[in-house]
């Protein structure tokens, strides 16, 4: 199991207890100290106050079960409008919408994309860039975000 996986299964509940989604979150080892962001998400918006339950009932699970070797910085914030991307479901939800797609790996000869989402599949997303279409394996999607949701008219 990845470690983003790990934590997402430990983190979700405490999420979900104070009322509050939890979108997503990135984990970077690799920088010193390491980077903990949570995203989390509610229909009514996210205050400061959320960010602040979240932060304090996080760091005390954290603090117990040591899943994080080391210092660590913990961020907790909202999707904001450029939210990024996490699941499948959250790809659907913004069918038709501008997305910024940075992958880990090449794929079709390059590692970054700027279009609109055109279909989401059980292996990947399919996104029209300058009139083509391009099939981008989940596998391969390091970070993507939503750039304009279909229908904004930005």
């Amino acid at each position: 199991m990845e470690k983003s996986e790990e934590l997402g299964g430990m983190l979700r509940p405490i999420v979900e207890s104070l009322g509050l989604d939890l979108w997503g979150l990135e984990y970077h080892a690799g920088s010193r100290p390491a980077v903990l962001r949570l995203y989390i998400d509610h229909p009514d918006g996210i205050t400061v106050d959320d960010c602040g339950d979240v932060s304090e009932q996080v760091s005390a699970v954290l603090d117990v079960e040591e899943p994080i070797r080391g210092d660590y910085i913990l961020e907790v914030s909202s999707p904001g409008i450029e939210r990024p991307l996490f699941t499948a479901a959250q790809y659907r939800q913004y069918l038709g919408s501008e997305v910024k797609v940075r992958l880990a790996w090449p794929e079709h000869g390059r590692r970054n994309y700027r279009g609109r989402l055109l279909s989401v599949s059980g292996d990947g997303i399919e996104i029209e860039v300058d009139g083509d279409s391009f099939m981008l394996p989940f596998g391969a999607i390091a970070r993507a975000r939503l750039l304009e949701p279909a229908g904004s008219g930005r």
